[in-house]
């Protein structure tokens, strides 16, 4: 079941805030908003390590805060000012360690509301990130591990290459920290990014 955190609702308007008064300050007239439906996937890497797994044969793996295989989808729009665009999305990120006898997961929902200023040929921007229902879990001899995390609120500036009007391809950097029982990890790292507006 996904947790609503109004709180952290709340953080994320505030953040997106001087965007929509951008938007705002220009004339009516002189606007032309235009809202395209969005798919985004891609995977990011790094952070603090969350927990590690060894294996019989001795070989270990580990989880990073930031890791996860993405996808999701939302909202494109031009926002009327002049190479000025506004990314809303809602994706669900998920990694895990596998074996014969136990699985390991780490998953959260990342709500994103990123800027971009757009070029011929690329575009760079950011904004707020809100992780919302981060969960670590385990199941077979794993099966102990059961930690809810609590919803955070982060950045991602991002650099993507337009392939076509449509079809970006890019880079993004992450800065979040997620927090459990008191405990904080860095979720800090670089990921690669593919969208695809409608």
């Amino acid at each position: 079941m996904l947790r609503l955190d109004t709180l952290g609702f709340v953080k994320l308007l505030r953040a997106t805030l001087p965007v929509l008064v951008l938007a705002a300050a220009v004339p009516a007239a002189s606007r032309a908003v235009e809202i395209r439906p969005l798919f985004k996937a891609g995977v990011d890497f790094g952070g603090d390590t969350i927990v590690s797994a060894t294996f019989t044969s001795g070989t270990t793996d580990s989880i990073k805060a930031n890791d996860g295989f993405y996808i999701g989808g939302g909202v494109l729009v031009g926002t009327g000012v002049q190479n000025l665009e506004v990314e809303v999305s809602l994706a669900y990120k998920y990694t895990d360690i596998s074996a014969t006898n136990g699985d390991v997961t780490w998953t959260r929902f990342p709500l994103e509301a990123l800027v971009f200023y757009r070029f011929p040929q690329f575009r760079v921007g950011g904004g707020p990130t809100y992780h919302l229902n981060p969960k670590l879990e385990g199941s077979g001899v794993a099966g102990g591990l059961n930690v809810n995390v609590d919803d955070a609120l982060g950045l991602v500036l991002q650099a993507d290459y337009l392939i076509t009007p449509k079809i970006t391809l890019g880079g993004r950097y992450t800065i979040l920290d997620y927090k459990a029982n008191g405990v904080a990890a860095k979720s800090d790292g670089f990921g690669i990014s593919f969208g695809l507006g409608f």
